[in-house]
């Protein structure tokens, strides 16, 4: 998910009035033009033509006056006295228009700071190299609320800019431009997202969430295409009366580090799923580990079965355990070139052969693609090809490959990635699809994005960055007895998550 730019606020002013100017504020009313000739002849009675001015009806006259006499005017109303005669003529002429058009009689002056004011307005920021005044005249409390409908559209401020001659064309043209600099930003932001957006060519909702599962995580997604949520895709559970078996799959890749892990309970997990068989990839167990594993199983799964890499110590391994019996186990393909790493274990129930493998990985640099995609994925279809012909058969596992665009967050950066190769794709559709074994999940949602893997070195599953590598694949007799083939994507504690499958008896 692009945060958004923090934005200025653009009619905050400048700065605040100094002491010396707070000092000249003046806090009564100057209720008559008599009141404030008074002031005048106060400030200095040595300026005759001052005293005797009137700030309304002489107006007009502010041209004739000195500068010295407009500075004593000015600072007798509350107006900064500093600028050129220029910007005093200006200033006492707005202060005077302001105070003709508020109240005839009488006038209420004071300075007003923008953040406690209530009007709409606020001065524009200067950008003058000294501080500025901003001056607000407005009327009578009582008379504003009787006269708020009629002087609706007129402003209540006047501002006194010193150092520009055309102050009210500038104060418009600051205000302007103070818009015109958030539009700007806020197209920027907008901008940003948009890139982003565009970067990740239909990603939608970047942020991170309790359900990061539920949001559509694609770099090149199809109009019809939808993210999984289990929550609501999944079908009601069977009746009790309904017989079917529940098996689970999960690459725990390390079940010694799984089982240390606090956050994680495979009570709980049994709890919630009461899964008939549970089959494990990348157990990176030894052999002399399993009794001890044995003693730590939860009660009622009675039956285990493990096998173990001896080419490579702590490597690889997978396991299925079961509450029901078997007739029979089988631990590899019965080839010697494919059985030193562990990666298969079958056992044989009344309706069908279900068997759990951990696919060769290519590795990096592809150096076992040849082997994985000539060997490997030839000697396993003919294997089940071979069980297939007593009994439907079920292979369940990390089966490493991503087969179709969907099934990869990534595919345009990953076409030479280990999992989503041509040939690794292209081996999985001759070798399985192609021979009659059904992909149960993509058959029950041939539309959904779903992942069961996220790699850990850039925290793709925050994000729901990831592949589909674990799979369900049915033989096609009792692909149509597959009440649901679903991911479990909430459940941690590895870089893959769980997936299962309901199967109808």
């Amino acid at each position: 998910m692009a945060s958004k730019a923090e934005i200025p606020d653009l009619s905050a002013p400048v700065s605040k009035p100094s002491g010396r100017q707070k000092s000249q504020k003046i806090k009564g009313s100057v209720d008559s033009r008599s009141q404030s000739k008074k002031s005048v002849m106060k400030e200095d009675a040595t300026e005759s033509s001052v005293e005797n001015l009137d700030i309304q009806s002489d107006s007009d006259h502010f041209d004739s006056l000195t500068l010295k006499e407009l500075q004593k005017m000015a600072r007798t109303v509350g107006i900064s006295a500093r600028g050129s005669k220029k910007d005093l003529i200006l200033a006492l002429k707005c202060f005077s228009s302001k105070t003709d058009n508020g109240n005839n009689s009488s006038s209420t002056v004071a300075t007003v700071d923008p953040e406690n004011t209530n009007s709409k307005r606020k001065a524009a920021p200067s950008s003058f190299e000294h501080n500025t005044q901003d001056l607000y005249t407005a009327p009578d409390t009582t008379e504003k609320k009787q006269k708020r409908s009629r002087k609706k559209q007129e402003s209540v401020e006047c501002i006194a800019i010193e150092n520009e001659s055309l102050a009210v064309v500038k104060q418009k043209q600051t205000s302007t431009d103070a818009e015109e600099v958030v539009e700007k930003k806020n197209f920027r932001s907008s901008k940003r997202v948009s890139t982003e957006t565009q970067d990740c060519k239909g990603v939608i909702g970047q942020m991170v969430t309790a359900e990061p599962w539920t949001v559509l995580a694609h770099k090149k997604p199809q109009k019809d295409w939808i993210p999984y949520n289990p929550n609501t895709m999944r079908p009601r559970p069977l009746a009790r009366d309904t017989k079917f078996v529940k098996l689970m799959s999960w690459n725990v890749n390390g079940l010694r580090a799984l089982l240390k892990v606090e956050s994680f309970s495979v009570l709980q997990l049994a709890q919630k799923e009461d899964f008939d068989v549970l089959c494990l990839q990348e157990t990176k167990i030894q052999e002399k580990d399993v009794d001890e594993i044995r003693e730590r199983l939860i009660d009622g799964y009675d039956h285990s079965f493990w096998t173990c890499s001896i080419a490579k110590l702590g490597y690889s391994g997978t396991a299925i355990i079961s509450r029901i019996k078997p007739i029979s186990v089988k631990y590899g393909l019965g080839i010697s070139d494919h059985d030193s790493e562990g990666r298969l274990v079958t056992v044989e129930f009344d309706t069908f052969f279900l068997l759990c493998g951990y696919v060769p990985n290519s590795g990096d640099g592809l150096r076992r693609l040849t082997y994985r995609v000539e060997e490997w994925d030839q000697c396993l279809s003919n294997y089940m090809k071979e069980l297939e012909k007593s009994k439907p058969v079920i292979l369940t596992g990390d089966l490493n490959c991503a087969h179709q665009e969907i099934d990869i967050y990534n595919p345009a950066g990953n076409r030479r990635s280990a999992g989503f190769t041509i040939e690794e794709r292209e081996s999985f559709e001759r070798n399985f699809l192609s021979r009659g074994f059904v992909d149960t999940f993509r058959k029950q949602h041939p539309g959904v994005v779903a992942y069961t893997y996220w790699g850990y070195r850039h925290g793709g599953r925050k994000t729901n960055k990831g592949w589909r590598l674990d799979y369900f694949l049915a033989s096609e007799s009792i692909a149509d007895k597959v009440y649901d083939s679903y991911i479990l994507p909430e459940v941690n504690g590895s870089d893959h998550c769980p997936i299962g499958l309901t199967l109808k008896l």
